[in-house]
């Protein structure tokens, strides 16, 4: 009688020492809520626990150009002297915040090993810096390195999966992870965004280029929307592409920012949301890709509700059949 493989579940004591400076909403206080809840939670104990590690700084040259990581590695040099410095109005670094960004990534290829090697049946990574918004030569949006991206060049580069997609829920376009694969058909990026919003990337007519086109599926949806609005793009249109592409693995920038209570959108996501959408791109993985899913946290501000949605997405990763 084979042993149900757990859910794992990567982070590190290093995302805590990535220090965004007063008031910033991208805080290590983040991580802390997930834990909190995590603790007082039964769960604690169905899931497997993973430490992150960094990857060599070489590693994001996968999708970044050399000259965006010599920029973040000299901001961070600079850090060392002056406290912190920002790389644009909304991205800072501080001294180890390096170290915290290659942990990251770092935590999603260990995921991703553990998942397509059949140790763990899925994988939540709770990481910080976030990744979503970093371009190929920028970064912005709090975000240093596309952690998605990294994943699934890794998960191709690595482990042969032919094709993989990215499904993106936060609230913010994945302006970066659609500019790193817009002409990469072999990577399906599909995203659900409020729009009109920050960064205002993402319209529906955005589809990819070159050989990339057709490649890329957003899904905008306004302001006001709610759970029905956002299980209906999924259902409807996202999870439809997916199934259509037929990956060897789902990899989903879980950021929690859609919430209602969540400050930085006008959307009306509700925990029980996050939890049927989390079910739905489970069955979906299932059916597809062998139940091979990597969940990667992106953004998600207000505490406890980001720790009430996490705790949802967890809970359901948990219960997947495999």
């Amino acid at each position: 009688m084979s042993t149900r493989r757990p859910t794992g579940m990567i982070s590190a004591p290093v995302f805590l020492e990535h220090d965004t400076g007063p008031g910033h909403v991208e805080r290590p206080e983040r991580l802390q809520a997930i834990f909190k809840a995590l603790g007082s939670s039964a769960l604690i104990r169905e899931l497997e626990p993973g430490e992150a590690q960094p990857v060599a700084a070489d590693h994001v040259l996968a999708v970044h150009a050399n000259e965006h990581l010599e920029t973040v590695r000299a901001a961070v040099n600079r850090a060392r002297k002056e406290g912190r410095v920002a790389l644009d109005p909304d991205t800072v670094v501080s001294e180890r915040s390096l170290v915290a960004a290659l942990s990251a990534v770092g935590a999603a290829l260990a995921a991703g090993d553990a998942v397509v090697g059949g140790r763990w049946k899925n994988a939540f990574c709770a990481v910080r810096p976030p990744g979503h918004h970093a371009e190929t030569n920028r970064a912005m949006g709090f975000c240093l390195f596309n952690n998605a991206a990294l994943l699934a060049r890794d998960l191709q580069e690595r482990h042969d999966v032919e094709r993989v997609a990215v499904l993106d829920w936060d609230v913010h376009h994945g302006n970066g992870t659609q500019e790193i694969f817009e002409s990469d058909p072999s990577v399906l990026y599909v995203s659900l965004h409020q729009s009109p919003h920050w960064p205002g990337s993402g319209a529906a007519s955005e589809r990819g280029k070159g050989d990339g086109e057709g490649a890329t599926l957003n899904l905008p949806l306004a302001p006001g929307t709610g759970d029905a609005e956002w299980l209906a793009a999924l259902e409807k249109s996202a999870l439809p592409a997916i199934e259509a592409f037929r990956p060897g693995a789902i990899v989903i920038s879980a950021g929690f920012d859609a919430h209602e209570r969540d400050p930085l959108s006008q959307t009306r996501v509700t925990t029980e949301g996050y939890r049927a959408m989390t079910r739905a791109v489970v069955d979906c993985a299932e059916s597809v890709a062998g139940g091979k899913l990597i969940s990667l946290l992106e953004g998600g501000y207000e505490l406890s509700a980001l720790a009430e949605a996490v705790l949802a997405h967890l809970e359901e990763l948990n219960a997947a059949p495999r």
